[in-house]
């Protein structure tokens, strides 16, 4: 039986998600012309279903996304019609003579356009619904482009639900950025063309609009200068005169309970972050965890747990017990 899945429903608020999924057997499928189909279809994927990219990362066996899903607000049928040919920028002329058609179908206020409308909004506002097109799309694109059919995806989706404080945020981002660093392929994320710091330092307006919504503030100069601060906190990496802090170690102090700069924790594999179910302050994960089990009848057996004193988010809990595979 599938493990339901921690979310919180839009009508009530938004949510911050951190979601992953790897391909299947976890094989290295992705090459750089790949990585740039997935990391266009992410955009206009997001733009469709009305969700906000925070930031991402594309590796060759797998993907990390953060988004933000608003509160459900009414969508006009302008906006839908404009989110609809996002999806198709470039239509065939079956599509292009169907879009007028349901534009008619929507002014006239026919059964239709009304039904139409419903299929589309079914489809927006919601992380698992933005999840499955996405990968649906790209899956499409994908064995059109290598020949191949079947499943390109290894089973369902990860997601942490993540508390939208900023400082809970900017660990998420800043671990989801970092990756490319911790698979040895670079020592600065801003040299790895596919994630979202390194989309925003070469000028793209939505990729910094998306860690300027995980800094705080409206001056992409001083949140790019604050985010890479996180990123590279003195003492994060190796130094040419001494050698860099092993995994080995960091897990020790870890368990230990000890303090390490946020840069060195986020710079190695911390189960917290990829295979947790919520990730935040005590009240915040307690009340999703009472909500989750009345929603779901599932027994008292499992606890949220205290995250080692690692960086300055106060009280930080993770719930893992109800891990959810990718």
């Amino acid at each position: 039986m599938r493990t339901r899945r921690i979310k919180v429903p839009p009508k009530e608020g938004e949510a911050v998600y951190h979601c992953i999924s790897r391909t299947v057997n976890r094989e290295w499928l992705f090459d750089s012309t790949a990585k740039e189909t997935f990391r266009k279809q992410l955009w206009t994927t997001a733009d469709y279903c009305g969700v906000e990219v925070l930031t991402w990362t594309i590796l060759s066996s797998h993907f990390h996304v953060l988004v933000r899903v608003p509160q459900t607000k009414p969508v006009t049928d302008e906006e839908l019609l404009r989110r609809y040919q996002v999806l198709y920028p470039k239509p065939t002329k079956y599509n292009a003579l169907r879009l007028e058609v349901i534009r008619a179908y929507l002014q006239d206020g026919a059964s239709e356009g009304e039904a139409w409308r419903q299929r589309q909004m079914a489809q927006m506002g919601e992380v698992s619904a933005f999840m499955k097109l996405l990968k649906q799309r790209f899956c499409v694109w994908f064995n059109r482009h290598h020949n191949r059919i079947g499943t390109l995806w290894c089973e369902r989706f990860k997601s942490i639900l993540v508390e939208p404080k900023h400082r809970v945020i900017e660990a998420m981002a800043a671990y989801i950025d970092l990756n490319c660093v911790r698979a040895r392929i670079c020592s600065d994320p801003k040299e790895y063309r596919f994630c979202g710091y390194a989309e925003a330092v070469a000028g793209s307006k939505l990729a910094q609009k998306g860690l300027l919504s995980v800094i705080g503030g409206s001056d992409w100069i001083a949140a790019q200068a604050a985010y890479r601060q996180i990123l590279f906190t003195t003492g994060a990496g190796p130094r040419e005169d001494a050698g860099a802090i092993s995994e080995q170690a960091v897990k020790r102090v870890v368990e230990a309970e000890g303090k390490l700069p946020l840069a060195v924790v986020l710079r190695h594999r911390l189960a917290y972050f990829t295979s947790g179910a919520v990730l935040g302050g005590k009240n915040f994960v307690e009340e999703q965890l009472i909500k989750y089990r009345e929603g779901s009848g599932r027994r008292k057996r499992t606890k949220p747990f205290l995250l080692p004193d690692l960086f300055e988010c106060g009280e930080l809990l993770a719930l893992r017990g109800y891990r959810q595979r990718a």
